[in-house]
């Protein structure tokens, strides 16, 4: 290639970088909404949807920072499980949960893989240490639950292990309960085509590509077992001490904004907004009976399976 041809092909690569949308920071439509024209401020165009959204959002932010007060004050120990397959949009609501909170008291958890000290461990060993203590809110981004999905599925655990894991953990989480900790567990289902799309979306941006792994790679393959995995994890683990709440996710702007619906509906805390304006859509949030129901009707109809 000529030194003309370098220079040519460098300047149509600008100009397609310049041309690619800037994508604006969350907020920032409406945080601006009111502002005056003036010299030095440009115009920008937001669709409706996504400045309804930022509104929203801000005002539930502001009641978990509400709720984070109650928690500290009264020495409430909360833990919220979110599970899901992978690009399901947890990390992102995990994200919008926390932004505000006071992180002395606010916790994610996001475990790697057991060592092999942790491998030799009764299996729920490695997570109770990070189980909250009075005043603690704590997430987990994963949690116990690999062994249901995610390990039976990719070999990394034996059959017995996985079956022992479904015995075990309803009698685990009674405890748990029992004991005082509040529990949300959230299963946030994404279509098979918005999965794949989100995946692709991953590979161009530059900001998400530490998100990839070798398991994403295999995820849409292996969709059917998921499935399979996530039927019988709901049938074992879904009781009334400890219910799953299943989160449709293929929008990822209603499914965190009806995610904070939930919890903030769910405990009560000193100057709450009405309640009507925590009430969840229902056709985002859904008990995990119902889509047990769901699943038993079209099990062997995966095409029509929700993720």
């Amino acid at each position: 290639m000529t030194t003309d041809e370098k220079k040519s092909d460098k300047s149509e690569k600008e100009k397609e970088k310049q041309s690619e949308p800037e994508r604006l920071h969350e907020g920032t439509a409406a945080k601006n909404l009111n502002k005056k024209e003036k010299k030095g401020r440009r115009a920008v165009w937001i669709d409706e949807e996504t400045l309804e959204y930022e509104i929203e959002l801000k005002s539930l932010q502001i009641e978990l920072m509400k709720l984070q007060l109650h928690i500290k004050a009264v020495g409430m120990r909360v833990l919220a499980i979110f599970e899901g397959r992978d690009a399901a949009g947890k990390g992102g609501t995990i994200k919008r949960i926390t932004e505000f909170l006071n992180p002395r008291t606010t916790r994610v958890v996001a475990l790697s893989k057991p060592n092999d000290t942790e491998v030799t461990q009764w299996y729920f060993q490695r997570y109770v240490s990070h189980l909250p203590s009075a005043g603690e809110l704590v997430l987990f981004d994963r949690s116990w639950y690999n062994r249901a999905m995610v390990e039976p599925v990719m070999g990394f655990c034996t059959d017995e292990q996985h079956k022992r894991f479904l015995k075990d953990v309803p009698l685990f989480e009674q405890m748990l309960v029992k004991d005082g900790i509040i529990l949300f567990k959230f299963y946030f289902s994404v279509s098979k085509e918005e999965q794949a799309r989100r995946f692709e979306a991953r590979k161009s941006d530059v900001l998400k590509q530490y998100k990839l792994s070798p398991v994403d790679n295999l995820a849409q393959q292996h969709w059917d077992q998921y499935s399979v995995k996530k039927f019988q994890m709901l049938n074992e683990s879904n009781r009334s001490l400890s219910p799953w709440t299943i989160i449709r996710s293929d929008n990822k702007k209603r499914a965190r904004i009806n995610c904070m619906k939930h919890i903030l509906a769910n405990i009560d805390y000193p100057e709450k907004i009405a309640a009507e304006r925590l009430i969840a859509d229902p056709a985002i949030v859904i008990s995990g009976i119902d889509e047990i129901q769901h699943m038993e009707e079209h099990l062997f109809k995966p095409g029509l399976l929700r993720g």
